[in-house]
């Protein structure tokens, strides 16, 4: 099975963390590919950053398209472009946001995200009344940190996000929490064993998720909204 795992921003070094990621908790025998956005900005922080991402994102997936790849994760939390990355693609595609909050609620009865800025907030909170589950999100609640302070050593980004996280269960009193950016990938484990919290990594998740889509022979459906584009 081989899985497209993209980051549609442009920047190397967030996309080689995001694909070790996927890559640790993939299946034996499934092939992580990893891949940038092109012309795209270096980090999505708002609606605008997230436009300019998606033609270079859906770019790669009609490339993909013609190279056999059987599904697809798009790595930012805003999940941006989803409707029209499976009107161009056939297999499954799942934006790591969908795939990490209908885990969350799974495995607790209430959850709350903690992204980087507070911009982001009204941008998740739009999606996660979209995928039905506001009854379920305590709170959407920033870090204050922006989206490359996670790639920057020293600059004190994972202590934030750990705090925000201990801020949230007290205050929310919530059972789980969501990363609201796929930048955190890297910090699943450490984050847990802190906050003493189920802590769910959207990139993980949508990557055994789509795994488990393909493995059942499910495929985009091709009949009404997700049609080929006219």
């Amino acid at each position: 099975m081989n899985i497209l795992v993209i980051n549609p921003n442009s920047t190397a070094s967030m996309t080689d963390k995001i694909v070790a990621s996927a890559r640790q908790k993939a299946s034996a025998g499934t092939t992580i590919i990893g891949a940038s956005g092109t012309n795209a900005p270096a980090s999505i922080q708002g609606h605008y950053d997230e436009a300019m991402s998606v033609p270079g994102l859906l770019a790669r997936l009609k490339q993909a398209e013609k190279e056999g790849i059987d599904g697809v994760v798009v790595a930012c939390f805003d999940d941006p472009g989803i409707g029209a990355c499976r009107e161009v693609f056939s297999g499954p595609v799942l934006g790591i946001c969908e795939a990490a909050v209908k885990a969350a609620s799974m495995i607790s009865t209430s959850f709350s995200v903690v992204t980087t800025l507070p911009r982001s907030v009204p941008v998740i909170e739009e999606l996660i009344h979209g995928y039905g589950l506001s009854h379920r999100c305590r709170r959407v609640r920033s870090a204050a940190i922006p989206v490359l302070a996670l790639e920057e050593a020293g600059s004190g980004a994972r202590e934030k996000v750990r705090d925000e996280i201990l801020r949230a269960v007290h205050e929310d009193n919530c059972e789980a929490i969501v990363l609201g950016c796929a930048g955190m990938a890297d910090l699943t484990e450490w984050l847990t064993e802190e906050t003493g919290v189920p802590v769910i990594d959207g990139v993980t998740v949508a990557t055994r998720m789509v795994e488990a889509l393909v493995s059942c022979g499910l495929k985009t459906s091709k009949i009404g909204a997700y049609a080929l584009p006219i």
